[in-house]
């Protein structure tokens, strides 16, 4: 990994993904996991503040940076319950099937750059009756919107860290064989239309 990438890039996101509106993302689907938690892309561990303590039993946070595992130490050791690394990126998770009660995945699919594999391995350790709650930004609806939003991908995935600015969220857990129960979406005030539009709720194995 490059010194850009695991140095200067972790702090970017911290910043970026830990504004207030995208907090308040966060925090209107975090708080609904239960049991053993694996969140994809934890990061620098914005979601454990949101987390209930009283419906959590653990959480793995799946996240290959080092850099992000850095500056999410204080998160960690302020969190009332266990968390463990997990140092692989999201299309390798190194848990057995039927294994966790919830995935957590916000402002992530955007990145990981084989994300029918990485939904393919949350679909297999996910248990029966269990929930994928996501919160992420993708494709806009209006085809203004889109239009820039192809435009500048190529340079905003360079710029941000293998970002996807154009992904159609919905169908991509859809197509990876889940089914979804809810889904809100909407542009994030205070953010750019291009990068705003979000897509919020959860899924269940079809």
């Amino acid at each position: 990994m490059s010194f850009y990438a695991d140095t200067v890039m972790p702090h970017f996101i911290n910043l970026a993904c830990g504004n207030k509106a995208i907090a308040r993302q966060r925090q209107m689907v975090v708080p609904q996991a239960e049991g053993r938690v694996l969140e994809v892309g934890m990061g620098p561990g914005l979601n454990l503040p949101f987390y209930d303590p009283n419906k959590v039993e653990m959480v793995w946070g799946l996240e290959p940076c080092h850099g992000m595992r850095g500056i999410a130490e204080d998160r960690l050791r302020a969190a009332p319950f266990p968390v463990e690394w997990l140092d692989l990126p999201g299309e390798e998770i190194p848990l057995e099937d039927n294994s966790a009660d919830t995935i957590v995945l916000t402002y992530t699919l955007c990145t990981i750059p084989d994300w029918r594999v990485a939904l393919e391995g949350m679909r297999r350790v996910l248990k029966p009756g269990g929930k994928l709650l996501f919160c992420e930004h993708g494709r806009a609806p209006d085809a203004g919107v889109r239009r820039w939003q192809n435009r500048i991908n190529g340079a905003w995935k360079k710029m941000a860290g293998g970002c996807n600015i154009n992904r159609p969220i919905d169908q991509c857990i859809d197509s990876a064989g889940f089914k979804i129960g809810l889904l809100e979406s909407e542009y994030v005030r205070k953010t750019p239309r291009i990068v705003g539009y979000t897509y919020r709720g959860y899924a269940t194995l079809a």
